[in-house]
């Protein structure tokens, strides 16, 4: 990854968009996707070519590992957090 830190607010209305960058035919060279986070106004958006499927597969991981660790809190403050 290139370096960049940002700070991003997730929003339940937050949509999350994957496009294929493959070509006419499926005869891209060099095939690779875009995963775009926001709504429309800032977005993040993640470029993969063929050789990242597992990075994207750690960050799912963690994503997962994040929204339970929320579960938890939202048991804890059913009213939300202050």
């Amino acid at each position: 990854m290139k370096t960049l830190t940002t700070t991003a607010h997730l929003e339940p209305d937050t949509e999350s968009v994957i496009r294929v960058i493959d070509g006419a035919d499926h005869a891209c060279p060099d095939p690779f996707i875009s995963l775009r986070i926001g709504n429309g106004d800032v977005d993040v958006v993640l470029i993969a070519d063929l050789s990242a499927a597992s990075v994207l597969r750690t960050l799912a991981q963690a994503a997962e590992t994040a929204a339970s660790v929320l579960d938890e809190l939202a048991t804890r403050a059913p009213e939300g957090a202050i």
